[in-house]
């Protein structure tokens, strides 16, 4: 069931591409750099590829307690967008940026006094914890830089500016894969350094990606990012309903950062075949997600602005068609890594047992992307119309009381095959699917934030509910005919 209202197609196709497109291009290129680390890595060993990888699963915790900003924030600023509201969007960046630089102190301050600790956390292997302490200690260094990039681009994405955002990924991956090429290998008169040598790829190409995003900014003359001293002119109530709003999100990303972190702890105990394994499939689900991602950011722009501007009719009937389209594109996505898995597996250095693990990974991760997405998809929707709520609560419900107990039990009690404690992560999935799906026909999760939005939202919702009835009475008249 979608609204009455006339749905311009043109117009909705026309507006995903210049968004979409260019985000997830930008994502692509980031998580293409990091899979061309791991392939330059591979000819170090499958126990430095695994080092590297679990570094990496201490960057997604501090990716999943920032992130709740970000999803915050955006919504802010897609909602202020659409209602023309400058000064709202320069404060909710500066609030925002202000509480992900607090994650970022945090974060590389561990990794940078106890690397050892955190990677402890991960596996124990101590040979693997060995080769990674040094990678994590100088990687570190590029946390507060991904960060304030993070910022920028979610910003810039939300005003559609996206090409900005690009541009900086471009130069990131360029400088990223020419200093790691040179640094790994010992290149040009440097020494052979190794996994030393990507993290300090990682940690300049991070600079050179801020540096091009503020230039392009300037030279481009946009508006807010760079107004910093309107940036911290909050008021208490704006501080509050920002604080309200995010708190879902926030505890949402934190505590599934957590269970994906408890969830690793049972995969880096498994054997070494495997642990090289999941670290190839954490670079491959990357650059899925980073494709998808391009698509569900642009969701939340083109809903939000839609909601901030009071157009909820439109709003609604985008977001109904966005999660099947991006589901679609999700579901193409796996079936090509798919048909491309044994040169890509290779190339990333699995062979044998690994190659066979890696390959029984992505068959499982295929068919459970695509529900996953969609309720991926539909969270996001969700909180870029003001309902951050929704969604966080069954995501932690689910995980908490479904997923990693299944997991647990499955791999410590029953000492269950691999295979079958992986597909266990995906457990509660499909059920929260048919949820998310009964929430967004709805249309509840429409909650404007602006004036212009709160103006128009008792109007929709009785029009909604009269369709809604609508429909029911004419499909119970076909059903009892």
């Amino acid at each position: 069931m979608v609204s009455g209202k006339k749905f311009d197609w043109k117009d909705f196709i026309r507006s995903v591409a210049v968004l979409a497109v260019p985000i997830a291009l930008q994502n692509l290129l980031t998580t293409t750099g990091s899979m061309v680390d791991t392939i330059m890595l591979a000819s170090l060993g499958s126990d430095t590829v695994g080092a590297v990888g679990l570094c990496a699963q201490f960057s997604s915790l501090m990716f999943s307690c920032y992130w709740g900003f970000v999803g915050g924030g955006m919504l802010f600023f897609a909602q202020y967008w659409g209602a023309g509201n400058g000064d709202g969007i320069r404060r909710a960046y500066g609030i925002t940026l202000t509480f992900m630089s607090c994650v970022a102190v945090i974060f590389t301050v561990a990794a940078l006094c106890f690397p050892d600790a955190v990677l402890h956390i991960y596996t124990d292997k101590a040979e693997i914890r060995l080769l990674g302490v040094p990678y994590l200690r100088l990687v570190a260094l590029s946390y507060p830089l991904q960060i304030l990039a993070m910022a920028m681009s979610a910003m810039l994405r939300c005003i559609e500016r996206v090409r900005i955002p690009l541009a900086g990924g471009i130069a990131s991956v360029v400088t990223n894969f020419t200093i790691n090429y040179i640094l790994i290998f010992g290149k040009l008169g440097f020494p052979r350094m190794g996994a030393r040598g990507a993290a300090i790829g990682t940690v300049i190409a991070s600079a050179v990606n801020v540096l091009v995003i503020v230039a392009m900014t300037r030279k481009r003359g946009v508006p807010y990012l760079l107004d910093v001293r309107r940036h911290f002119r909050w008021t208490r109530a704006f501080v509050a309903e920002y604080l309200r709003k995010c708190f879902p999100i926030i505890c949402n990303e934190f505590l599934i950062g957590v269970g994906n972190m408890l969830i690793n702890v049972v995969l880096g105990r498994q054997t070494t075949a495997v642990i090289a394994a999941v670290a190839v499939f954490r670079t491959l689900e990357g650059i899925v997600i980073a494709f998808f991602s391009g698509f569900s950011n642009a969701s939340s722009v083109l809903v939000g602005k839609k909601v901030g501007e009071g157009d909820h009719e439109t709003a609604y009937a985008r977001a109904v068609r966005l999660v099947y389209m991006c589901s679609g594109i999700i579901a193409v996505a796996c079936l090509l890594l798919f048909a491309l898995h044994s040169p890509i597996l290779h190339a990333m250095s699995l062979q044998g047992e690994s190659f066979r693990v890696g390959t029984q990974i992505l068959a499982v991760y295929g068919v459970m992307a695509v529900i996953r997405m969609g309720n991926w998809v539909q969270n996001d929707t969700f909180r870029s119309a003001g309902d951050a709520a929704f969604g966080s609560v069954m995501e932690i419900t689910f995980m908490y009381t479904l997923l990693l107990p299944c997991v647990y039990v499955a791999n410590f009690v029953l000492h269950a095959p691999f295979l079958m404690v992986f597909a266990l992560c995906y457990v509660d999935e499909p059920i929260r699917y048919l949820i998310m799906q009964r929430h967004l026909y709805s249309g509840k999760w429409i909650k404007p934030v602006t004036d212009a939005g709160r103006a128009t939202i008792a109007q929709f919702r009785e029009d909604h509910h009269i369709r809604v009835r609508a429909e029911r009475r004419g499909r119970n008249g076909k059903g009892s005919l």
